[in-house]
């Protein structure tokens, strides 16, 4: 499982989204970057689709991700 605390572009808040994980400053979850990307999309056009998630917040967290799987294997 990934931690994410440790990543700049996301926040948590236990009173909204039942304590998901949302792209800070959005009320856009986490999971919504993987389930589009697996639902072949692509990061440029998840960014479109979700206008309060920048580019920036996007590559970070997927960078953090793949970190945590390396750390992991």
């Amino acid at each position: 499982m990934i931690d994410w605390s440790t990543c700049p572009a996301v926040e948590r808040d236990p009173a909204r989204f039942s304590g998901a994980w949302l792209f800070r400053g959005t009320r856009v979850p986490v999971a919504a970057l993987f389930e589009n990307l697996e639902d072949d999309a692509s990061v440029h056009q998840f960014v479109e689709w979700f206008p309060g998630v920048s580019m920036e917040q996007a590559r970070t967290v997927l960078e953090h991700a793949a970190r945590s799987a390396l750390a992991v294997a």
